[in-house]
């Protein structure tokens, strides 16, 4: 999830300016296409500081911005720490303004992360600007997802749970297929890592039944994937019977519970062991120990 994150908001400098832009209105110059900088904003030798990702925007130096992105998912105290230095160094730097980006993919952390970072000097306060599930909402509408396709992307990660992930999915992917191949493939990549459960299945279900332009080689790998589970169900299906079936021949009783629990296993590793030892065994307890 991580690396999908600080993937998305770096992966095209326009899409993430227009985020910044809606988001918290930062004065980013509209025909700035934005630059990806080393993301080590260390100025002594004893204290490394490296940024999940660091971003400047502008040629002309009076409107120069720079953006650093964090990417939290979860609380990390000594990061409260350590984000006025990525902001200082990367300012003295560039010598330009810089605010600190953190995306939090949930609510605890994101109010945690938006919480005012007192600095110790009087009138300097650092309030970290947050993407996260309180100010992205559910895009279900293509065109909407079209018009800001960054944040239809972190989007679809920050409201993961919610009860229309399946159309903010679909809006996502159709949408993509609008860009550049190669960056909507990168896109739909990067999202999927970064989803979780049911939310990472319907969005490979998508990549690997739909049929649009930057799919190619990844919605092949999907494929592949799906047809190596299919293989692997075989096979579990076939040791499962395998296994009754030398139980019941050396009259090993088995409860109707017993019978369940070596039924529902998919786990093809558990299986093996247990017909490995099913030969050695007179009770089913002894197989399960």
């Amino acid at each position: 999830m991580h690396e999908g994150l600080v993937g998305i908001s770096t992966l095209d400098h326009g899409h993430m300016a227009h985020i910044l832009r809606e988001l918290f209105a930062l004065p980013i110059p509209v025909e700035s296409e934005g630059t990806r900088v080393c993301s080590d904003l260390s100025e002594a030798v004893p204290a490394p500081y490296r940024a999940d990702a660091a971003l400047l925007y502008g040629d002309d130096p009076s409107t120069r911005l720079g953006v650093v992105v964090e990417v939290q998912l979860s609380d990390d105290k000594d990061k409260r720490w350590s984000w006025l230095a990525y902001i200082a160094n990367l300012r003295a730097r560039d010598n330009c303004p810089v605010c600190l980006v953190v995306i939090c993919p949930d609510r605890a952390t994101a109010r945690w992360a938006a919480r005012p970072v007192e600095t110790g000097h009087p009138g300097l306060t650092l309030t970290p600007l947050v993407i996260g599930p309180d100010n992205t909402k559910a895009i279900t509408d293509v065109a909407e997802a079209v018009g800001n396709i960054g944040l239809a992307a972190i989007s679809a990660i920050t409201q993961s749970d919610h009860p229309e992930i399946a159309d903010i999915l679909a809006a996502l992917t159709e949408a993509l297929d609008g860009l550049d191949p190669d960056v909507a493939r990168r896109y739909a990549e990067y999202v999927t890592v970064a989803l979780e459960g049911n939310a990472q299945k319907e969005m490979e279900r998508l990549m690997a039944t739909e049929t649009y332009l930057y799919q190619g080689e990844y919605a092949q790998s999907l494929l592949a994937k799906g047809e190596a589970r299919g293989e692997v169900k075989g096979e579990v299906k076939g040791e499962v019977k395998a296994l009754l079936k030398v139980l019941e021949s050396r009259g090993v009783v088995l409860s109707d519970g017993d019978r369940e629990r070596i039924t529902a296993c998919n786990d093809a590793a558990r299986l093996e062991l247990w017909l490995e030892r099913v030969g050695l065994v007179s009770t089913v307890e002894e197989l399960f120990a």
